[in-house]
């Protein structure tokens, strides 16, 4: 039985229940170690396992129907994703040509086994890319878990540095971890972020998700979208020197 069902099953009630629930999961945490995100996701996909639930059923359709939209009604003609994973949410897009990345050579492999017969699509490495662009750039489930600050910074700079439009961020946007500590999620208020080291962008748009979290990740989830375009009377989407990284860089 999944340990936060067994909690929950606890003839407990209020906030009693979830503490127990945080100090028993912060204790399996320590006991595992915390390992860096390229080598968590890479773990993850080399024995066996997926993009995770965002990436499929109700969420899979729920961002399909949102982006979809979007590229069709703004006549997007190319799309870069950092954060790929496994492909399975990309089986219901309907980009004209595509571009992924990750920082795992497992799921790239997975990528480009699935969609090897289509040309437009093309999948490389985090760590090969050199500076290509689209016109809207896509940072879906991938924020939150980027648990170290350089890797977070290296993302976001990567991402709108590739834009030349638009950007859409699908996470959550808030610094309350609490809950989380020792697992592999970071919340953070990245919109923040945007705003003070990227002023070239603004956020248009926040889409709400039809899903949202109530305790239970297979049923909801605490990312909403975020969609961000470049000023009409901005700078090119090169961003300011932040922590240290003068440029995008890769995790």
């Amino acid at each position: 039985m999944h340990l936060k069902t067994f909690v929950k099953n606890i003839p407990i009630v209020g906030s009693l229940a979830q503490r127990l629930y945080r100090m028993v999961k912060s204790e399996i945490a320590k006991r595992r170690g915390t390992i860096g995100s390229k080598e968590y996701w890479e773990k993850r996909y080399s024995t066996g396992g997926n993009s995770g639930a965002g990436s499929y059923g109700k969420f899979a359709e729920l961002k399909a129907g949102v982006i979809n939209e979007f590229v069709a009604k703004h006549k997007i003609q190319s799309v870069i994703e950092f954060g790929c994973g496994d492909g399975n949410q990309l089986g219901l897009a309907q980009y004209r040509t595509y571009l992924g990345f990750d920082p795992s050579p497992t799921a790239v492999s997975r990528c480009r086994e699935r969609y090897g017969q289509d040309p437009s699509k093309e999948f490389r490495l985090l760590s090969d890319y050199r500076g290509e662009t689209a016109d809207l750039a896509l940072s879906l489930d991938v924020v939150y878990h980027l648990l170290e600050d350089a890797v977070f910074e290296n993302h976001m700079v990567t991402l709108f540095g590739s834009a030349t439009n638009y950007v859409i961020i699908y996470s959550s946007d808030s610094d309350d971890n609490r809950g989380d500590e020792g697992t592999h999620v970071r919340h953070r208020r990245f919109t923040r972020w945007i705003d003070k080291n990227l002023p070239a962008w603004r956020l248009v748009s926040r889409i709400a998700n039809r899903y949202p979290y109530r305790g239970d990740h297979s049923q909801g989830s605490f990312a909403d979208f975020y969609i961000y375009q470049m000023r009409l009377n901005g700078a090119p989407p090169t961003p300011r020197r932040v922590g240290g990284l003068p440029r995008p860089q890769s995790a």
